[in-house]
């Protein structure tokens, strides 16, 4: 935890008092003491330092100075991923910078997994906190679920697509993923083994460009950090 984060309503004036699993990780991880200073930030809002009053109960007085680190330029479609790969994908694409997360439906992706807990709200939630306590950053992505993929790709994809860069990872594309583009990106990843040709090629009716990592079959979570750090600036 680089980044201690609490919600607005946990301050009371310059105080937060925290519990449970934060509190736990600064007196056993931290191993902090009355005096000592940690990176702290306010969901949305501001980063700081944060002074620890007390240990139990934990109180930290804090001084919020300075903004969140800027945002990728990324907005990433995802087809959903084995549930047990879920949340490493959140908590990294957060962590890298992403703020909207679209997760969608493709034909490699098996009907039970949009079945799975981790899908819960909560647990999103969870995992984007992660995300950012690792990065020191404080705000949170979007993350919305598609489960019809036609719909979503024919009727809502061009709009949130407009004025980005395109692009879909396919394995069997010729052309290399763009490197340090300069504007706005829509990326779209497929489950392990990528979209099925089908699936590609509706992408490409409404603007796509199909780009390659290479000739290996990756794992979402290593293509989509590859592909992240490929495309951001």
């Amino acid at each position: 935890m680089n980044l201690v984060l609490f919600a607005a309503d946990e301050m009371s004036g310059d105080v937060v008092r925290l519990t449970g699993r934060r509190a736990e990780h600064i007196r056993a991880v931290h191993r902090a003491a009355a005096g000592d200073d940690l990176t702290v930030g306010v969901e949305n809002g501001r980063i700081g330092r944060g002074t620890v009053i007390t240990l139990d109960p934990l109180e930290l007085r804090v001084v919020l100075d300075r903004e969140p680190p800027p945002p990728l330029p990324v907005t990433l479609v995802l087809a959903l991923p084995r549930p047990k790969v879920l949340n490493r994908v959140i908590a990294g694409a957060t962590s890298m910078g992403v703020k909207r997360i679209v997760i969608i439906n493709a034909w490699r992706v098996e009907k039970s997994y949009w079945k799975s807990p981790r899908l819960s709200p909560e647990n999103l939630h969870a995992q984007s906190v992660a995300g950012l306590e690792q990065a020191e950053d404080t705000v949170l992505p979007a993350i919305e679920l598609r489960r019809l993929f036609r719909p979503f790709v024919e009727n809502e994809l061009p709009s949130i697509a407009a004025g980005s860069r395109a692009i879909v990872a396919h394995p069997k594309a010729s052309s290399d993923v763009p490197r340090a583009l300069t504007g706005p990106v829509t990326l779209a990843i497929g489950p392990e083994g990528g979209f099925i040709e089908k699936e590609i090629e509706s992408f490409m009716r409404i603007g796509f460009e199909t780009v390659s990592l290479g000739p290996r079959i990756l794992r979402v979570e290593t293509a989509m950090a590859a592909l992240l750090a490929r495309v951001g600036n």
